[in-house]
């Protein structure tokens, strides 16, 4: 049995919701240009790309597939969460990390339940 609930439309809304977030959380943090701060804008700028190239609802050159979409966000989270570590800037403090690790699980979480058509 598969858990996959989550319509690609809305996942599509929180692709570009989460974008934006991520390259907002930066200033929003107090990050400025820290590692993890530039860590959080890259994920972010990539995310947004990969939602304008997802062949789904709201892609605009729709030549990704969704399967490869939700691996690479799948793919994406879990670098991101272990991104603190492997940069080795979670020692600056919660903030450094904790939007790091909540987004890439999510991430993870979203690929894992979104439909795939």
């Amino acid at each position: 049995m598969t858990m996959r609930v989550i319509p690609t439309q809305v996942h599509a809304v929180l692709d570009y919701a989460t974008g934006g977030a991520l390259v907002a959380a930066p200033r929003l943090l107090g990050l400025g240009d820290s590692t993890a701060g530039r860590v959080l804008n890259l994920m972010g700028g990539t995310a947004t790309a990969a939602s304008l190239f997802t062949d789904y609802e709201l892609g605009f050159v729709k030549v990704l597939p969704m399967r490869a979409h939700l691996a690479l966000d799948a793919a994406s989270g879990a670098l991101l969460a272990a991104s603190p570590w492997l940069f080795g800037f979670a020692r600056g403090g919660t903030r450094h990390w904790l939007p790091h690790v909540l987004v890439g699980a999510t991430e993870i979480l979203a690929a894992a339940t979104t439909k795939t058509r």
